[in-house]
């Protein structure tokens, strides 16, 4: 029998786990569309917070700084100097303890060749190339000093290269010089031309070995990319250092390609790297503040690191113009975060992804803008919760009529009668109901039963048409009400055209001049900076929208936090004034009984407390007999949604 054992998933996302929800995404952004936000900055704003579990771009932007700090403090990079000194300062002491004992003079000679050594550590070297070392233990220490600097050198430009030459034997070093001068070829071939992908293969079956990270390179535009950044690092490193550490290294590393016979094939791959490569960093320091000694391979490794977390801080940031996510290499989040960070990112490309194909979001990055499926999604959020908020604060005040209306002419259909349905019944449905049920009983006598029964529809006769009037005003967004402003006209809006698709609804929208705001622009419309308060080009707007529908039952609301300051002269333009003057005050008060004429009481809620506003609104509702609503700001939705239903009920 098989036996099967299992642990935890970490091959990426859990394949198990609920998919996230776009819609409960395009809620979220529609909050911030609400707060007056453009859809572009409140999808980048998602992203960068996260979703649903995700990690947004600002928690891998923290990580990515928080990496670099740890990288910043794993050591100094002088390290290899003081590997080298050491080394040189052991192999000195071995050659004097040989020396000692012996009274000839040339022990003497020596100790005094010795004594005379430059302080420079580079220089003291070179001095000790051609010195016949009295001590095996001395000579063996200084081929220890040179071996590390061939393979501290190739490991500034071959990352892994110090591991790959661990035992630093002429033949090793043979294949290396091998190796550089077969790049170099290839890198000549392919400037004239004459590279393909099959000699990259046999480059790479010859001398893979040299190339041990992974992932490794399979082109040779990878691996040019690989080596120059490394390159571009190494250089970096030695401008990190201080200027006396810099020319002491440089000495040695120049001593040591030199004895390896490859100096001259490192300095033609440096030219070609950096050719191809020139939009590379390639000078600069770092700040390293660790108390450990690294080696010039680590030193140079660590910087890498650096330079490529930077761009990845670049990329996550997102502040360059025409930035994407597509930006953010995949491969750099993998090396510096790991696995979830990678996923974390491939999670918040599909959202986003999935956002546009699931025809929510349309147009460019920059010039994104909301689908009519969007708006219509936003709308019923918008009116969900200003509902919510009506249960939990008051009576919502209506409810859901899906019946047709008892008057009118019929519509051709029928429907099962229901308990209290005052609708005619339709004779010939109900008795065919009961006969195809076997109620036909002997001399053609039918017993029929209630659930036999069906009933006309009717045309409905309580339509209504239905003008909300929002301030658009600055002053609105001062006092932090233009989100609730957005939010109640979107909820009204969607409450009307899914529940009462019979009435004729209309968004007035109102400044310095008023205008009708479209469905589908209500998510994305935004506070006017200009002055004035035209409440009477609004009515203007709004009456004729009634007397476009004679027959239906005139329901208008007006939100504002200001009295008008602006009315329309006979020539078509504003005139604004503050304080209001008595012709913009007429001038509305004269539509307002108009309204009044037709028919149509103005209920106004009233956002703001001030003493004059407050006159002229009780003045409205004295010509007018409408209502004044001084609601909580916090729950205008719920307020202006409840007042519609209790006006529609009674219309209906």
């Amino acid at each position: 029998m098989d036996r099967f054992r299992y642990g935890r998933y970490d091959d990426g996302p859990d394949p198990l786990a609920p998919p996230y929800d776009v819609r409960g995404a395009l809620d979220e952004l529609g909050r911030d569309i609400m707060s007056g936000a453009k859809p572009f900055r409140a999808l980048r704003d998602l992203l960068r917070r996260g979703s649903q579990g995700i990690s947004g771009l600002d928690d891998l932007l923290r990580q990515v700084r928080e990496r670099r700090e740890q990288i910043r403090s794993r050591g100094r990079l002088d390290g290899t100097l003081d590997e080298v000194r050491s080394l040189l300062d052991r192999a000195l002491g071995q050659e004097r303890a040989e020396l000692f004992p012996d009274p000839s003079d040339d022990a003497r000679l020596r100790e005094a060749e010795l004594d005379s050594l430059p302080f420079d550590t580079s220089a003291a070297v070179r001095r000790l190339a051609d010195y016949q070392w009295r001590s095996d233990a001395a000579r063996a220490t200084f081929d220890e000093l040179r071996g590390l600097l061939r393979r501290e050198v190739l490991d500034t430009r071959f990352q892994g290269m110090k591991e790959a030459l661990r035992n630093g034997s002429p033949e090793d070093m043979r294949r290396a010089r091998e190796m550089i001068d077969a790049l170099n070829a290839m890198l000549e071939a392919d400037d004239r031309g004459e590279h393909t992908q099959a000699d990259f293969d046999r480059f790479m079956a010859e001398y893979g070995g040299f190339f041990p990270d992974e992932p490794r390179p399979r082109t040779l535009d990878e691996l040019v990319d690989s080596l120059a950044r490394r390159a571009a690092a190494a250089q970096r490193m030695m401008d990190s250092l201080t200027p006396e550490q810099r020319e002491e290294l440089r000495g040695l590393m120049d001593q040591a390609t030199a004895e390896s016979g490859i100096q001259e094939a490192m300095d033609r791959l440096s030219g070609a790297l950096r050719a191809r490569r020139p939009d590379l960093s390639w000078s600069g320091g770092e700040d390293m503040a660790g108390s450990e000694g690294l080696g010039m391979g680590d030193a140079t490794t660590a910087v890498q690191e650096l330079a490529d977390l930077a761009e990845l801080d670049t990329s996550l940031n997102q502040q360059y113009p025409g930035a994407s996510l597509d930006d953010i290499d995949e491969e750099a989040v993998r090396r510096a975060l790991g696995r979830s960070a990678v996923d974390d990112l491939a999670r918040l490309r599909a959202l986003e992804r999935e956002l546009r194909d699931q025809g929510y979001l349309q147009g460019a990055r920059n010039r994104l803008s909301l689908t009519p499926k969007a708006v219509r999604r936003l709308g019923e959020t918008a009116l969900r919760e200003v509902f919510a908020d009506a249960v939990a604060h008051g009576r919502p005040g209506g409810h859901t009529r899906t019946a047709a209306g008892g008057s009118g002419e019929p519509t051709g259909a029928t429907r099962p009668w229901e308990f209290g349905d005052e609708q005619p019944l339709d004779v010939v449905r109900t008795l065919s109901n009961a006969v195809a049920r076997g109620g036909a009983g002997r001399g053609g006598a039918v017993r029929m039963r209630p659930d036999d029964f069906e009933v006309v529809e009717t045309e409905r006769r309580d339509a209504a048409a239905v003008c909300l009037l929002v301030d658009l005003s600055y002053s609105m967004a001062l006092r932090d009400l233009w989100g609730g402003a957005k939010q109640t006209a979107m909820a009204l809006h969607s409450l009307v055209t899914t529940r009462f698709p019979q009435d004729a609804v209309q968004v007035i929208g109102f400044s310095d001049y008023a205008r009708e705001l479209p469905a589908n622009g209500l998510a994305e419309l935004t506070w006017e900076p200009v002055q004035g308060t035209n409440l009477q080009h609004a009515l203007l707007l709004a009456g004729r929208h009634l007397d476009r529908h004679p027959d239906f039952e005139p329901i208008v609301l007006v939100v504002t936090d200001g009295e008008p300051t602006a009315h329309l002269e006979r020539d078509g333009s504003a005139r604004f004034a503050w304080p209001p003057s008595d012709e913009t005050t007429a001038a509305t008060l004269a539509e307002v009984d108009r309204m009044t004429r037709r028919g149509a009481a103005l209920n106004v809620f009233l956002l703001a407390d001030d003493p004059r506003l407050e006159r002229f609104v009780d003045e409205v509702a004295r010509r007018n007999g409408g209502r004044v609503v001084r609601p909580d700001t916090a729950r205008l939705g719920g307020y202006v949604v409840r007042d519609f239903l209790d006006r529609r009920r009674r219309a209906g």
